[in-house]
């Protein structure tokens, strides 16, 4: 097990998080996280929201996933992590303080980029909230026509 302590210092406070990690090695002598996030696992858990639509809107092998035709997850070519929104610009930048993600590239101050290799429950979780940011988002015709999403 390898253990990591990340301390930042937000606005004179020190922020203290505590990660503990469990490395294993792959065939080829690599260090890899035995619950790895892929694209191919993001996608399988974006495929699960109802009327959730995958597309490359730009080419080059983009995941775009879309509800009622709005974007709420997006994963580059060749930037790692997936893109998801948050519900405010200051939820995004409490995020990014806490290390959960970091400032998404080519979008709005209120998405945030998440790590492949992070926690799967956070990943998850930041998947699921998006989802439910921009379903909501769009009128209530558009909602009502969608399945409904059950929670747990």
């Amino acid at each position: 097990m390898v253990r990591a302590l990340f301390i930042r210092a937000t606005l004179g406070r020190a922020l203290v998080l505590v990660k503990h990690v469990h490395m294993s090695v792959d065939a080829y002598g690599a260090l890899t996280h035995p619950h790895s996030m892929s694209r191919d696992r993001v996608n399988t858990i974006c495929a699960t929201f109802p009327g959730a639509d995958l597309s490359d809107p730009w080419g080059g092998g983009h995941d775009a996933w879309k509800v009622g035709g709005k974007m709420f997850a997006s994963m580059g070519s060749a930037t790692p992590g997936v893109s998801v929104k948050t519900d405010s610009v200051e939820t995004a930048q409490m995020l990014i303080d806490a290390g959960v993600g970091s400032k998404a590239k080519y979008f709005h101050r209120s998405w945030i980029n998440v790590p492949l290799d992070g926690d799967e429950e956070e990943l998850r979780h930041r998947l699921t909230v998006s989802y439910d940011i921009v379903r909501s988002g769009l009128t209530k015709k558009l909602q009502n026509s969608l399945p409904p999403r059950e929670t747990t």
